[in-house]
């Protein structure tokens, strides 16, 4: 059974509700009684250019690379024998073979998408707004000490 709650406050940004948070806190306001809610999330999909062979080889190129550097300096680090020579030396090793196994395979992943999505982009989700809500034995207080909170600089009225 889950704690009654009420909405104390609203704001068109996170950054807005979590000044105020922090403004509650800064007070020695019981925050532990609040939360900070996102209201009407939205799937945003930002896409961020073309995505060719040139583009999916390159990044998984970069992506090969660093992962074939940790392997083969981590095998180095564990050689008996002259460990710093040996990690180096196999950390670049490990770059380049890296670096051409993740060409190849990112090569063949687009190949193999078909041209079902050649584009990339950075997903993230979006609230309408973001509501502050207390628990309901401390609501009356927290709605209160709230309006108390000065605005931040550039905040619009919530």
């Amino acid at each position: 059974m889950s704690t009654p709650t009420r909405v104390i406050a609203s704001y068109p940004t996170y950054d807005e509700a979590q000044y105020t948070v922090d403004a509650l806190a800064d007070r020695r306001f019981p925050v532990s009684g609040l939360a900070i809610v996102g209201a009407n999330l939205q799937s945003y999909e930002q896409v961020t250019g073309r995505r060719g062979y040139g583009r999916a080889g390159g990044e998984s190129a970069v992506n090969g690379a660093l992962v074939g550097a940790l392997v083969g300096w981590l095998l180095g680090v564990f050689s008996l024998v002259q460990p710093l020579v040996s990690a180096l030396l196999l950390a670049l090793v490990g770059v380049v073979l890296g670096a051409l196994v993740g060409l190849l395979l990112g090569f063949l992943a687009h190949a193999l998408s078909g041209g079902r999505r050649d584009f990339s982009s950075v997903s993230s989700v979006r609230a309408e707004r973001y509501d502050i809500l207390a628990l309901a034995e401390i609501a009356d207080e927290a709605e209160a000490a709230v309006a108390d909170v000065p605005a931040p600089a550039g905040r619009r009225s919530a």
